[in-house]
């Protein structure tokens, strides 16, 4: 068991998966990109302040600019579009990320949101269009060495702390949607968050 825990990257994600749940029974994207980063920060907390200084860094997505927060359909049960769940659960890192920075304040651990960019990877894998469009238009794509330079950038470079729960893009500072910036969302759904997962996190 590692002593020490300085950095904690939320790297996992699924992107427009045909409707599915996860083994614990969430919605897939709610489950995997927002709920597992949810609960492992919360099961690694202790130790990243016991580390302090330390940094909780969350990989979202410029797609959270289309996301929303749909606390009576969270779970997309009543309408499902898997674009659309996507984005929405990239708008839960960022708003995870705001509210985990206000309550972090004066812990020593901090925490940042960041758009790693258009990747090459296996994310859309789930939608034979999108793997066209990544194939036509493969000159404007990141490799992975290029596309993990914002989260090295958040989790590593010096002075960013009075930047806790801001979002990152292309290694800068970047604007966020007005849905990202409302904190009374941010509270309910760390609240509901706990709620899904049975956790108590004050």
């Amino acid at each position: 068991e590692e002593k020490q825990l300085h950095i904690l990257i939320n790297n996992a994600g699924v992107m427009m998966c045909p409707y599915s749940k996860t083994a614990d029974g969430f919605e897939m994207h709610l489950g995997v990109n927002h709920l597992g980063h949810f609960l492992l920060t919360h099961l690694l907390l202790g130790r990243l302040k016991e580390s302090a200084p330390a940094r909780v860094v969350n990989v979202s997505s410029l797609a959270h600019v289309i996301g929303k927060i749909r606390f009576h359909d969270l779970q997309g049960e009543k309408y499902y579009y898997s674009n659309m769940a996507y984005c929405h659960s990239k708008l839960a890192n960022i708003l995870f990320t705001r509210e985990l920075a206000r309550r972090l304040q004066g812990t020593g651990v901090t925490t940042y949101a960041l758009h790693p960019g258009v990747v090459q990877s296996e994310l859309v894998r789930h939608s034979l269009l999108m793997c066209l469009v990544w194939r036509l238009f493969s000159f404007f794509v990141k490799s992975s060495q290029e596309g993990a330079q914002t989260s090295l950038h958040c989790a590593v470079a010096e002075n960013l702390e009075a930047l806790s729960g801001e979002y990152f893009s292309d290694c800068k500072r970047a604007p966020v949607s007005a849905r990202g910036r409302n904190g009374a969302t941010a509270r309910r759904l760390w609240e509901v968050s706990c709620e899904l997962l049975g956790i108590e996190w004050e």
